[in-house]
């Protein structure tokens, strides 16, 4: 059987790497050397003669000069990062801090600040050592002038990301685009492009994993690869986002016993990427806990703020909105694995995620529980049963928390006059 690696698989790795802050650095500081050494290939050149003559000094200036600043800048920025996600961690939810970290504004300024460091000390290595002629020295100025201005214009824009990189609204605001691309892609392909089980018991050989954890992500074209050349179908029964361990299968395997014994499931197990936690890319219902993590810490009487808990309600109609939309792609069902049946993310299991902590631990605030009634109004309204169906589910058990926890008259008849009147959020 051919062992490959899909491009959805590369898309989940890549991501992976985004969250790591030494990958940007290294690649930026081995561009850094490459372009130092790459300015001495005009010398000995007919270019070379159309150079311009720059004194040794001047150059060796502006490369001390980056030397000594680079280093502090990018050591203050590492600091003012640690600071945001520690912020990030305690003001949101520690499961927000992967998205802090792959900030892209942080990391292209961490390493474009090491990386000048970088250039900055092997281009004066070889300016001292009399490395360039005449146009190479002029190129390397020309580079140094550019990696200042570079360096100058990331510092600006980073100084401006870091005053809010950590904050409570810059946390949500990045947890709702997380949680937004991985609704669309499940929107899209709600079976990950296999076909759709239909409500009938799961049947066949179950295959299990000796890892525990989360599962993070499926690579459906493996397993089609393989389940073509075993002659098999196969029915997924954890999905992204599903805790496995050893007593729980991963998927179940249509084929007799007899073959059963023979059938190496190898493969299969390893089509799996099973971590220590979950991730938000093919996991839209861990974005939606996140989000309501966020309002439920806001809602705790250690920090009683109540604004924060709105807008994540606000966010979270947006978010759960997106299940109605239309489809960018042809066929949302189109059958692409056509020996993989996937069970769909149910529409309720989406709903208590967002809804039940907030409804929970707000019921005890009149702004909270009037705007989640309204928010609910506002998604009962849409032209789809099963949202229709669970708003108006969370609507009413939301009034009888509200109504067991708020004592005043007014208020009651405030929140009930909010679930009265549909389709209006403001």
């Amino acid at each position: 059987m051919t062992s490959f690696i899909s491009l959805d698989r590369l898309r989940f790795l890549f991501s992976r790497f985004a969250e790591r802050l030494w990958v940007r650095p290294l690649v930026i500081c081995l561009l850094s050397v490459v372009v130092v050494f790459a300015a001495k290939f005009i010398d000995g050149t007919e270019l070379a003669n159309l150079a311009p003559l720059v004194e040794k000094d001047s150059v060796e200036t502006l490369l001390s000069i980056m030397a000594s600043s680079m280093l502090v800048i990018a050591t203050l920025s590492v600091s003012s990062m640690v600071a945001a996600y520690a912020a990030a961690s305690n003001s949101a939810t520690p499961r927000s801090f992967s998205l802090v970290v792959a900030d892209d504004v942080s990391q292209n300024a961490l390493s474009t600040f090491v990386g000048a460091f970088i250039f900055s000390v092997v281009a004066i290595t070889a300016v001292k050592n009399t490395f360039y002629d005449k146009a190479g020295l002029f190129v390397l100025f020309v580079l140094t002038v550019f990696v200042f201005a570079v360096v100058i214009l990331t510092f600006v824009r980073w100084v401006d990301s870091i005053a809010r990189l950590g904050r409570v609204g810059s946390t949500i605001d990045k947890v709702e685009s997380a949680t937004e691309k991985a609704l669309i892609r499940r929107r899209d392909k709600p079976t990950l492009g296999g076909v759709s089980i239909l409500g009938s018991p799961i049947k066949g050989q179950a295959v299990h994993t000796a890892k525990i954890g989360y599962v993070q992500h499926i690579d459906m074209a493996v397993i089609q690869d393989w389940a073509n050349d075993a002659d098999v179908s196969v029915v997924l029964s954890a999905l992204p986002g599903t805790f496995v361990s050893p007593d729980q299968a991963l998927a179940y395997v249509t084929i007799s016993s007899d073959e059963w014994s023979e059938l190496d499931c190898a493969c299969l197990i390893d089509a799996f990427h099973v971590g220590k936690d979950r991730t938000f890319e093919d996991d839209p219902r861990f974005g939606l806990v996140a989000l309501s993590e966020i309002a439920a810490r806001a809602l705790s009487p250690a920090v009683n703020d109540p604004g924060t808990a709105i807008k994540v309600i606000g966010t979270l109609v947006r978010l759960l909105s997106i299940l109605n939309s239309p489809s960018k792609i042809q066929s949302k069902n189109q059958v692409e694995f056509d020996r993989v049946a996937v069970p769909e993310v149910l529409v309720s299991d989406m709903f208590e995620d967002a809804f039940t902590a907030i409804a929970r631990d707000g019921a005890g605030s009149i702004e909270v529980c009037v705007r989640l009634q309204k928010a609910l109004n506002s998604l009962e309204s849409l032209n789809n049963d099963d949202i229709r169906k669970t708003a108006r589910y969370h609507k009413d058990l939301a009034l009888k928390r509200a109504c067991s926890a708020l004592e005043i008259e007014e208020d009651l008849v405030a929140v009930k006059q909010a679930a009265s009147k549909g389709g209006i959020f403001d």
